[in-house]
């Protein structure tokens, strides 16, 4: 006991290995086991790459164009253009009762005209039709002509003849060409179909536009007319 007084309860046996640190394995999800494949990473960088290149390319492509259509604009301010029915004359418009044959005689004077200050239009085809209720009864190609900047022209077209009006409603289209004939005044639509060319600088591009005019015309025959006169009818433009 007094040998091990001194020893004041130390322990002097054999010395103690420190507890073993435990390993951390990382694994990559849906790696297969954590390997790493460097051919499916550059595959996916280069994609990633081109479809930016390919973003920025379009980008770029429409902004260009954005600019080019402003300055165009602003250069030329164009205006679509434009065309009036001055007057029209009808001396006959019979729908015979047996065979729905329509007997007709129409005049028009019309005036095209070009607003635009630098642009010039070639019309290089007009076909005008003439319809009433939606069935066309005759059609005349126009002299073909140039209008330049703030220029305009007078053209006149006669429409004479005869044709049969098909119709799935015969009663309805006889009911209002009654209707029409009570009043002396007849709905007759005018559709002009053009093929024109715009001059703009060197550049000449083509287009296939149309006009719609929906006329009124009273009929005068053996000197009894109606009450009601033509009047001026601007028409519709659509590209």
């Amino acid at each position: 006991m007094s040998d091990q007084s001194h020893l004041n309860g130390a322990y002097y046996g054999p010395s103690i290995p420190p507890p073993a640190k435990k390993s951390r394995s990382y694994h990559r999800p849906g790696g297969g086991g954590g390997s790493c494949n460097p051919f499916s990473w550059c595959f996916s960088c280069i994609c990633g790459c081109v479809f930016n290149l390919i973003c920025q390319i379009l980008i770029t492509i429409l902004v260009i164009l954005g600019i080019i259509v402003l300055v165009f604009w602003l250069i030329f301010r164009p205006n679509a253009p434009k065309f009036h029915v001055n007057d029209a004359t009808l001396t006959q418009f019979t729908l015979s009762p047996d065979n729905n044959t329509l007997y007709y005689n129409l005049a028009v004077n019309m005036t095209f005209r070009n607003p635009n200050k630098r642009i010039g239009i070639y019309y290089d085809r007009i076909e005008a039709n003439a319809e009433y209720r939606d069935k066309r009864f005759d059609t005349e190609n126009l002299e073909r002509f140039y209008l330049g900047h703030k220029d305009e022209k007078d053209v006149s077209a006669v429409f004479v003849g005869q044709q049969v009006l098909a119709s799935n409603d015969i009663r309805d289209l006889r009911s209002k060409y009654d209707s029409d004939t009570s009043e002396r005044v007849y709905d007759i639509d005018l559709r002009l179909k053009l093929r024109v060319r715009l001059k703009v600088w060197w550049a000449k591009p083509k287009f296939k536009p149309h006009f719609e005019c929906d006329l009124k015309v009273p009929l005068t025959s053996g000197g009894v007319g109606s009450n009601r006169r033509f009047e001026r009818t601007k028409c519709d433009f659509d590209w």
